[in-house]
């Protein structure tokens, strides 16, 4: 029997607690679960005032909504579906959140092209939650590490751990993180691996 994703998800923490967001049915979207955001917030304290976001792929907007509610200043919500742009902008403007801002734009494509921003406007922190099924996952941390401020942080989930090179010494795992990025934490929730990135010049 084919597990159905929720009709909808809840806001779990600050400002916007309990708002739900509602989960259509789109091929592909798998909401982050509260479990896991949970897990992610207290990894990065549950405050986050004053923080540049970036949720690039962003889906029902749980994750970057998420850090909008807990204070950042500004997040950024990238999404290439009509049907969910559409929703998360209906959900900002209920929200009154002025300080999110919706983009419907092919997210490794809009990273890369930020490169030419100032560097005052990259980001804290970096929220990759790309499908599953459509091998983004190389090609997101190399642009999301170019946008990210010096003592930024990298979410990443994915369905299997990533390691870092120069601990990678069996030949056998292809999933290694690009030159430059540590891991500072690591969970596994059933299927789903999440980890917490940072600079390999920042200590952990």
């Amino acid at each position: 029997m084919t597990n159905k994703p929720p009709q909808k998800i809840r806001l779990i923490g600050g400002n916007y607690k309990r708002t739900p967001l509602p989960v259509p049915l789109v091929p592909g979207l798998r909401p982050t679960s509260s479990r896991l955001r949970e897990t992610l917030f207290n990894w990065l304290g549950q405050t986050m005032q004053g923080w540049r976001v970036l949720d690039a792929f962003a889906g029902t907007g749980a994750l970057g909504l998420e850090a909008a509610s807990r204070g950042a200043v500004h997040v950024t919500l990238l999404e290439q579906n009509t049907q969910l742009v559409a929703q998360l902008s209906q959900t900002v403007l209920r929200l009154g959140a002025t300080q999110v801002e919706v983009h419907k734009t092919d997210a490794i494509k809009w990273m890369a092209d930020f490169l030419h921003q100032p560097k005052e406007k990259y980001f804290d922190l970096i929220l990759l939650d790309p499908p599953f099924d459509k091998n983004l996952f190389l090609p997101a941390l190399h642009q999301a590490t170019k946008c990210l401020s010096p003592h930024g942080l990298v979410y990443l989930e994915s369905p299997h751990a990533w390691q870092m090179a120069h601990i990678h010494d069996n030949g056998n795992n292809d999933h290694i993180l690009p030159t430059g990025l540590i891991i500072k934490r690591y969970a596994c929730a059933g299927a789903v691996h999440i980890h917490l990135l940072q600079h390999e010049t920042i200590q952990a």
